[in-house]
């Protein structure tokens, strides 16, 4: 396994992705055949399954990094997705170092962690993957709350962290805000994040519209930005061509 969207983070590279919840095949292999370069494969908030999942994966054509966003810190959740092929995973919910600690142990394959050993699609796509996945995995903390953003240092400070997400929604809801991720507190939040991973040297990630345009992300320096949702490219779509059509304001 060789992970080319973690050696491209290593390098201070800035990537666009985009977060899969359709479940159908048309969709991923549809939106792969566009330049981005990672996919999240949403379990937390969407109907995926693993089974799905690797359906999903398989549909995507050309250089897509495919990431799965599992729905908790759960050794046999983690184990599970991670057995679908994905490059990546997105942990939620990481408040603490001692989070920080068992997520990177789920993921991780003895002696440096407890993951389960019963590769199948994997070794057969890979067969040097139990020698490299352990290496070549990219793990990312996701950090939605006051207590993760208190914490942020010593979460980051954990061997096998790879990079941080930050959850605006979640996180303004935490801090008595729901849904306004533009209100100054929240971005403070977010800024003291976005320093604490430059300072532990791991890349950072980040919705876009989270208080600043997609290119000011980008120009201040977050390397993973999500541009958006299958679901929301299919209703912008809709709503262009209906207003081009007079029919929706």
């Amino acid at each position: 396994m060789k992970n080319e969207l973690k050696a491209r983070l290593k390098r201070g590279e800035k990537t666009v992705g985009a977060w899969i919840t359709i479940p159908h095949m048309d969709v991923s292999e549809a939106l792969s055949t566009l330049p981005f370069d990672w996919f999240v494969f949403d379990q937390e908030h969407s109907a995926l399954d693993d089974q799905i999942t690797q359906e999903l994966i398989q549909a995507v054509k050309g250089e897509v990094t495919p990431i799965v966003r599992v729905a908790w810190n759960d050794m046999v959740m983690i184990k599970k997705a991670l057995d679908t092929g994905v490059e990546g995973i997105i942990i939620p919910w990481v408040n603490s170092k001692e989070d920080a600690v068992k997520a990177v142990k789920f993921c991780k394959y003895p002696p440096e962690g407890v993951r389960g050993c019963g590769p199948r699609r994997t070794i057969i796509l890979d067969p040097d993957y139990l020698k490299t996945v352990n290496d070549e995995l990219l793990i990312i903390v996701q950090i939605e709350t006051q207590e993760a953003v208190k914490n942020a240092e010593e979460i980051m400070s954990v061997d096998g962290i790879d990079a941080f997400f930050v959850g605006p929604f979640d996180l303004s809801s935490s801090m008595g805000l729901m849904g306004q991720i533009d209100h100054p507190k929240v971005r403070d939040a977010i800024e003291r994040v976005f320093e604490a991973g430059k300072n532990a040297g791991i890349a950072s990630g980040i919705w876009q519209g989270a208080g600043m345009s997609i290119r000011e992300r980008l120009e201040e320096g977050w390397q993973m930005v999500a541009l958006g949702m299958d679901i929301n490219f299919l209703m912008d779509g809709a709503r262009s061509i209906l207003r081009e059509a007079g029919v929706y304001k």
